[in-house]
């Protein structure tokens, strides 16, 4: 257990990720007490940030028997906050670092978005060279993540130039159902079996809300259309029909730069939903593995097989698409540098148009972590030579990195990245990740952003998660929406 003694609580929250970084599954406290290992202790004074680490020695006399075992202090301008956590952040990443003799490959950031720090200054006119400099001095981030996030960065600002931040937007649309629910998910996702029959209701609601987004958005260029959730195939075929011709009804789909559709688990695709995406003239869809190790499929709960993979892979090739993701999870539950060499042998075999590669990240409403005495003896390890064999992947198979992002509770301190063909990158996941343009979004458990890029000001209203209240509220989601899309 870790105490935490912060006279600021504007910090609190930067100090516990950083703290979760060293010492991840930890629990704390905010009073001296039994059970502690050691305290943190913050406080601002006459323009400066004062850190300290308190510890249980013999003759302790100074915090209630605790001593001051390290102190640092550095200058800070207490009129900027971020200026402030920076500082703060550097000076206790850098007394973590000497007290458990272990450096973290994003230094200090502990954000979900480092390629943002890189990007919004690429657009400002800095220099690659300066940003390297200000990221090593600020955060002091490893040279090779530094060069990940500039290079990101930089393919981004391209992919992103002929986009009308100012009227244009993106639509997401939601689907809360999959197969089976991951031992590692906590996204909003309920059991496809338990709405057999009645998957009419939430479709009821859903185009009553796409059919508002319609009307508001009206005269706005839709660049790119997702589909996500859940597993959008876990819905029968003429459900996935019904929904992609209201679409096409509602809103000018031909002029988007891109329609993707999660086909996610294998165990959701048949020919016949394929087919009715491919009339509808989907342009990417991500069919995913996560692993090509049977033994770990089983334990995750996903519930098909490696075969499945490539069989459902070949009959979307064989149908014309020429666009699709396979999403890999390093750090999954007991496997280990061999299981990650054999996954990335079957993935290249395949030869996908993208590969996004998570690291695992267990949230709070994950399986994994509710139930943790029942998963005690499995053993989570992502390395650093596992990321670089699957970047190493990505590259033979001429794929370049175009976006990134970091999640809390990331196994190894890693990222996300996702790789792609030249021409072949998802603008979609650019726009989530950099929250350049207005998303609206639809269903279940999803995120409207609204971006009002001359005041640089985000807006956001939530979708409630729970398909039953989304059905029963939807007029209520709908004036959610009401308040911010003008």
């Amino acid at each position: 257990m870790i105490g935490l003694l912060i006279q600021d609580n504007a910090y609190e929250q930067d100090i516990r990720e950083l703290l979760m970084s060293f010492y991840p599954g930890e629990t704390y406290a905010h009073e001296v007490k039994e059970g502690v290992d050691f305290y943190v202790q913050t406080r601002l004074e006459d323009g400066e940030a004062v850190i300290g680490i308190w510890e249980k020695l013999e003759n302790g006399e100074e915090l209630e028997g605790w001593t001051l075992t390290a102190h640092s202090t550095g200058k800070a301008d207490l009129s900027d906050h971020s200026a402030t956590k920076n500082v703060i952040k550097k000076l206790f990443y850098q007394m973590l670092v000497k007290r458990t003799g272990h450096e973290l490959p994003w230094g200090s950031l502990t954000g979900i978005r480092p390629t943002k720090i890189a990007l919004s200054r690429l657009e400002d006119g800095w220099k690659e060279e300066d940003i390297r400099k200000f990221m090593k001095e600020t955060y002091m981030t490893s040279d090779e993540k530094i060069n990940l996030s500039i290079e990101i960065a930089a393919r981004e600002k391209r992919l992103l130039e002929p986009l009308d931040y100012d009227r244009g937007y993106s639509l997401y649309v939601g689907i809360p159902f999959c197969p089976t629910t991951c031992l590692y998910c906590s996204f909003t996702s309920y059991p496809i079996s338990k709405w057999k029959g009645r998957t009419g209701l939430y479709l009821e609601a859903l185009f009553k809300e796409l059919e508002y987004t319609a009307e508001k958005m009206k005269g706005r260029p839709l660049d790119t259309i997702y589909f996500g959730g859940g597993t959008p195939t876990s819905l029968p075929a003429e459900d996935i029909d019904a929904i992609l011709c209201k679409l096409e009804q509602l809103f000018d789909t031909k002029n988007a730069l891109e329609f993707t559709v999660e086909a996610g688990r294998p165990d959701s695709i048949t020919e016949e939903k394929l087919k009715v995406l491919a009339s509808h003239g989907i342009s990417r869809i991500s069919i995913n593995p996560q692993t090509m190790n049977q033994k770990t499929l089983d334990l995750i709960g996903r519930r098909h097989t490696v075969e499945n993979v490539k069989e459902k892979f070949h009959i979307a090739r064989e149908l014309g698409f020429d666009n699709i993701n396979m999403d890999l999870i390093m750090g999954l539950p007991g496997e280990d540098l061999d299981d990650v060499k054999h996954t990335l042998e079957e993935i290249e075999a395949l030869k996908p148009d993208s590969l996004t590669v998570h690291s695992l990240a267990i949230k709070r409403a994950a399986r994994l972590n509710m139930f943790k005495e029942e998963y005690a003896d499995l053993k989570i390890n992502n390395t650093p030579e596992m990321i670089a064999l699957s970047e190493a992947c990505a590259r033979r198979m001429g794929m370049e990195p175009y976006y990134l992002y970091r999640q809390k509770n990331m196994a190894g301190n890693f990222e996300n990245v996702g790789y792609s063909l030249p021409g072949k990158a998802c603008i979609y996941n650019i726009l989530i990740m950099e929250e350049m343009q207005t998303i609206a979004a639809c269903g279940a458990g999803t995120t409207t952003k609204v971006v009002f890029p001359s005041e640089n000001r985000r807006e956001r209203c939530e979708n409630v998660k729970e398909v039953e209240q989304y059905i029963s509220r939807i007029d209520e989601m709908i004036g959610r929406k009401e308040k911010i899309i003008h």
